[in-house]
Formats: C-alpha cells, structure tokens, sequence
C-alpha cells in the first residue's frame, strides 16, 4: 500500500496531468502535456515529444487500467506504484525516455535550463527551480546525467524518503 508520502508525490504528478481535471487520466491529457511542452520550447519538437508522451501514455494503461476503461485513476495509478520497488527495470526505461524528452540538445545531459522547461510544461506554469536543480545534480557539475536522472526518477516514482533528492525531481511536492 502506497505511503502518504508516496501518495503525495503521485497525486501532485496526476493533478498537472489531468489537463481537463475530470479525476482520469486519459491520452487527450498526455496530448496536452506534449502541447504545453511544445509551446514552451518551440513546435519544431512537437512531433517527437508527441510520441514520448503517447508512448509513456501506452506504458501507464497498460499497467494501469484494471478496469479497461481507458482511463486512470490516481488509486490505479498507486497500485502500480506499490510495485514498482521489484521492477526497477521498468522505472529505468521509463526514466530514459523522459530523458530524451528533456535533453533538447541531445548533448546526453539535461541542463538546469532543460530541466526548468519540462517542469514548467509539466505544471502548466512558471517555475522557479533555481533551488531544486541544484539539490538532483548529485555531482555538482551543473548537469544531470542519464544515470543520475536514472537515480533521481526511481527514487520518486518507487521510494519513500521525504528527504531524498529524487523526491523533488517533478518540482516542490503540493503541501
């Protein structure tokens, strides 16, 4: 059973992602975001950050959708949380397609620059993340790495420790 913690960081996730707030995730919400973040970084992305996000769409029903819907919901999506701690294979492919999503330059780093912008597209508005960045970059080099973003998207999708840097990696947690 997912933890309050846990629960936070998820529902704070599923809340930015419910562009239509009808309680269900569903493909048009992934759509949305791919347009958000297109916006945010020029239409000459849109297509391939388009089919990340249909295909992170695919993964997450795939999983999730007990009742075949269609649709997710946020206690559909905790159950799969639950098992996340024995697949971290799964967690890791996941965690190298969001980072080429992020890494605009294709330099294999994200830059706090790149970072800000998925996480301004991510919660639909400006976003401070001077302070946050800085707390992922684990090596203090000023970029994060495939494995530290690995590292980072593990920690928040399968841990459970308030104060572990991966916490933060989809911004300040919703009080």
């Amino acid at each position: 059973m997912a933890s309050e913690l846990q629960r936070r960081k998820v529902t704070g996730v599923f809340t930015a992602m419910d562009a239509d707030d009808d309680g269900f995730l569903d493909e048009s919400d992934f759509t949305a975001l791919a347009a958000r973040w297109s916006t945010i970084r020029g239409p000459g992305d849109h297509e391939r950050l388009n089919a990340i996000m249909l295909g992170w769409w695919t993964t997450l029903l795939a999983a999730s959708d007990l009742d075949r819907d269609d649709k997710v919901t946020v206690e559909e999506v905790l159950l799969v949380v639950d098992r996340l701690p024995t697949m971290p294979e799964a967690v890791t492919a996941t965690a190298e397609t969001m980072f080429e999503a992020i890494d605009e330059d294709g330099d294999g780093l994200i830059s706090a620059e790149e970072y800000r912008r998925m996480i301004e597209a991510w919660n639909g508005v400006g976003t401070d993340t001077d302070a946050i960045f800085p707390l992922l970059d684990d090596d203090g080099d000023g970029r994060l790495s495939r494995t530290e973003f690995a590292d980072l998207w593990f920690e928040f999708w399968a841990g459970d420790d308030a104060e572990a840097p991966g916490t933060l990696v989809f911004g300040p947690l919703p009080a």
